[in-house]
């Protein structure tokens, strides 16, 4: 590899320094000059050439478009994330809280991966070879022809991948890989950026997939520049607590098919198995209804699943706490608004808490009517009829609208055994439908007429 100098660059404005400064003499921002590689004196040598052909301009009805090819990797849940598979040439960053299982499932995919006649590699830096093949052993991957390099090298790693022509890399984890044209440290935002680049060229170039594991701030974001998550194909999070058995695989972004996709994983001492009817994590457990209980179906990028609202009001002091677990707080607060002004429950002397069971974090407003129903069923100590869902946006007027896909949501549903429906007039079926056979539905328009409705029932 040609000699390359190193420069500092501005992150504000784009200016270089020889060296490095406090403040950067071309805007004068403080600390803002970070550690980067300048291009080679050598054209033919240029780090920044193009990952592609020079191609000349044309139109898009004269570009011929193939479906791009996929290689299923064994995990039903896994595929499901991707888009059905690895893409050749792709790169995919997953990131996720150290212990949640990330080293794990890339292990057991590899496996499948080369059981099927795939040829891989494993590169760990954060781990022996021995570690690796003592966790295999534990996952009872015995024999796995997984092929296996202890290295954080960047420049040895790239010649391991030129040399062996894998059709599927892990870089376990990105955060340990270092570049010799670097002096900073490994893990530094220049040294994470640059091996990056360099690993997301060679993937491109030499049509081998390449995963990396990053690893995440204490606000849950991966750590490193966000450039990092520009440069890649893919973008996976690991979510759920630690102290449980389920893990969920959110796709923040996916060039290859569906972003907010989830794959649902059960922690075993076998590995983590895919769940294949996420809904019932999430449901209820309880015997017989109970105050502050509501079931809705809430929307993972193409999977309905259903997920037990519950909601505890007691009394509070002079300052009422209102505390959500996988809700917006601030929503919250305004739900509580409209529940005074336009259907009488007033709770601003009562403490308010709402938590979405099984660790699943809901942002779409679908889960409004659901939220509302089970703080009125707190409030009052009356549970919510035995097989009773909910869904529903509900704006500052008292509206309840519609929410995307409803029929989906409500064939889930029913599917499931459930009997009684609240949801939107819009979404509402048109016609009797077998799907919904079993399933009494109640169209509301405003908040208020869901109250009085869950009264009478």
């Amino acid at each position: 590899m040609a000699k390359e100098k190193t420069t500092y660059t501005c992150t504000e404005c784009g200016g270089s320094s020889p060296k490095w400064l406090g403040k950067c003499p071309h805007c004068n921002a403080w600390n803002t000059l970070i550690e980067s590689v300048a291009e080679s004196a050598a054209p033919a040598k240029n780090r920044f050439a193009s990952l592609a052909k020079t191609a000349e301009v044309t139109t898009l009805a004269d570009i011929e478009a193939t479906d791009v090819q996929r290689t299923p990797t064994g995990h039903d849940e896994l595929d499901r994330v991707l888009g059905g598979g690895i893409v050749e040439g792709g790169v995919i960053l997953i990131g996720g809280d150290p212990g949640i299982g990330k080293s794990t499932l890339l292990l057991q995919a590899l496996d499948s991966l080369q059981r099927s006649g795939q040829k891989t590699l494993y590169v760990t830096g954060e781990e022996s070879g021995a570690q690796v093949a003592l966790r295999s052993r534990r996952l009872g991957l015995d024999g796995s022809q997984v092929s296996v390099l202890a290295e954080i090298q960047l420049e040895k790693i790239l010649a391991t991948l030129e040399h062996t022509q894998p059709a599927i890399a892990v870089i376990d984890s990105i955060q340990t890989v270092y570049s010799e044209q670097l002096t900073s440290a490994p893990g530094s935002v220049a040294q994470v950026r640059e091996c990056a680049a360099h690993l997301t060229r060679a993937a491109k170039a030499s049509g081998t997939a390449i995963v990396l594991v990053g690893h995440v701030t204490k606000e849950g974001a991966l750590a490193g520049p966000r450039v990092l998550e520009h440069m890649v194909d893919t973008v996976l999070y690991f979510e759920g607590d630690t102290h449980s058995s389920f893990r969920l695989i959110r796709a923040i972004k996916n060039r290859f098919g569906a972003v907010n996709e989830i794959g649902v994983f059960a922690m075993t001492e076998r590995g983590l198995k895919g769940v294949s009817n996420p809904s019932a994590i999430f449901l209820s457990q309880h015997s017989e209804p109970v105050p502050g209980s509501c079931v809705m179906v809430t929307l993972e990028g193409t999977r309905p699943m259903l997920v037990e609202i519950q909601a505890l009001v007691d009394t509070g002091g002079p300052s009422p706490r209102r505390l959500s677990v996988g809700l917006d707080r601030d929503r919250l607060a305004m739900l509580l608004a409209v529940l005074h002004r336009h259907a009488g429950v007033a709770c601003m002397d009562q403490d308010v808490f709402v938590n979405a069971v099984g660790g699943v974090r809901i942002s779409e407003p679908a889960a409004d009517l659901a939220v509302m129903l089970a703080i009125t069923s707190s409030l009052r100590g009356k549970a919510l009829p035995k097989g009773f869902i909910a869904f529903g946006e509900v704006g500052l007027a008292g509206e309840v609208r519609p929410a995307p896909r409803g029929q989906e949501r409500l064939k889930e549903a029913a599917k499931l055994g459930f009997s009684v429906a609240v949801v939107p007039k819009a979404n509402a079926p048109k016609k009797n439908d077998k799907a919904f056979e079993g399933l009494t539905i109640h169209p509301v328009e405003r908040i208020e007429d869901a109250m009085n409705l869950v009264r009478s029932l």
